[in-house]
This record gives C-alpha cells, sequence and structure tokens, in this order.
C-alpha cells in the first residue's frame, strides 16, 4: 500500500483527489494538509511515501514546503499537482528536488500512475512540461548573477516584505536573509533595496 499526503488549499480539491485515488486498491490517503506550513509539520507525523503538493498556497508556498520537507526527509517523494506550467514555475519546483511535476486536468489512470512511479524512485512529468524542460535544456537563457535563493529573496522585497517576513517566509534567519541582500547589491552594483529591485527587474532577473 502506497501512503500518500495531499497538499493544496482548495478543499474541494482535496476531496475529489483523495476520492480519485481511493479508488485504487494499492492508495490510500494518510493526510491533509491546506498550506504549506501544515504540509511541513503534517509530514512529520504521517510520513507518507508521496505527497502531491500544490505550488501557489497562501503562507509557505508549494516550493517552500518542498524544501523543508526536503530538508528533514531526503527521501520524501513529492509530486507538484498544479494548474501552472510556466518555465518558472517548473524550474524552481525541480530545483527543489520535487521528484515528479504534474497538472490538475490529469486523468485518475496517469495520476495513479504517476504516483506508483514516483514511489518507485521515478521522476515523473507531464507530457507538455517535459517538453518544457527539453526546450529550456537545448535554448538556455543566460546564467543569472543572482541565484535561486538571492532571487527568491529579491522578489519578496519587491512585493514589500521586511526581512523579518522574508525570513519567516523562506525559513531562514534575519542575519542570513540581510547576507543574501549585500551579495545582490555586490552583485548588482547597487546599494540600496529599491536600487536592487529595479536593477533585476531591467534586466529579468526575476522571472
Amino acid at each position: 500500500m502506497i501512503t500518500i499526503m495531499l497538499v493544496d488549499d482548495h478543499p474541494v480539491v482535496r476531496e475529489g483527489l483523495r476520492g480519485m485515488l481511493e479508488a485504487e486498491a494499492d492508495l490510500t490517503v494518510v493526510g491533509e494538509a491546506g498550506s504549506g506550513d501544515e504540509a511541513v509539520a503534517l509530514d512529520r507525523v504521517k510520513q507518507p511515501d508521496v505527497v502531491l503538493m500544490d505550488l501557489r498556497m497562501p503562507g509557505l508556498d508549494g516550493v517552500g514546503a518542498i524544501r523543508a520537507i526536503l530538508a528533514e526527509t531526503p527521501a520524501r517523494r513529492i509530486v507538484v499537482l498544479t494548474t501552472y506550467e510556466t518555465d518558472t514555475d517548473i524550474l524552481r519546483a525541480v530545483e527543489a528536488g520535487a521528484a515528479g511535476y504534474l497538472l490538475k486536468d490529469s486523468s485518475r489512470t496517469e495520476l495513479a500512475g504517476a504516483i506508483r512511479a514516483a514511489a518507485r524512485g521515478e521522476t515523473v512529468l507531464a507530457p507538455s512540461v517535459a517538453g518544457k524542460l527539453v526546450h529550456r535544456m537545448r535554448n538556455p537563457e543566460p546564467v543569472s548573477p543572482l541565484s535561486t535563493r538571492e532571487v527568491e529573496v529579491l522578489r519578496l522585497v519587491a512585493k514589500g516584505h521586511t526581512n523579518a517576513d522574508i525570513g519567516r517566509a523562506l525559513h531562514i534567519g534575519e542575519a542570513t536573509v540581510k547576507t543574501h541582500l549585500l551579495r545582490v547589491f555586490s552583485k548588482l552594483g547597487v546599494s540600496d533595496r529599491t536600487a536592487a529591485v529595479t536593477t533585476a527587474l531591467d534586466r529579468q532577473l526575476l522571472g
């Protein structure tokens, strides 16, 4: 029996997924979470074989939850299940350690097969997602001078968040946030937050 945790901020979506998956003899849902923070806490208790993770949620988003769960349990198999398939979303999820990326229009058969494959240790990608990744590999964008985490910090700065807010959102200390920002300032040749955001946007570094 493969145990599954569902993570989605819409109860009706979780209910539908539970019904679909538990119709399969070898799949069972052992927990549901409505946010990234809930998912991290529930994962410690339920220890599921596979986590189905939405990306866009209030508070800690799916990518943040993937990082937090894998930091504690590196072997956990996490499959993104979302309606979004932009290059940025896909790359952030894969870079965070997702074992798969599926779209919510997947059929029950496709979803169940993907969960079984993920539980076996395989990578599972929706065909359109796989196509985007292949295209991205063949046509790489210019390398950003900023690291993934620096971009995440700067995106939150652009939204008006304080260092303390950013630290809570990314599960890092406020001092670490300041360190990331100092590196950003140095790399972009600026001296303050506003200039960093403006320069990054001009150079299309924030995705």
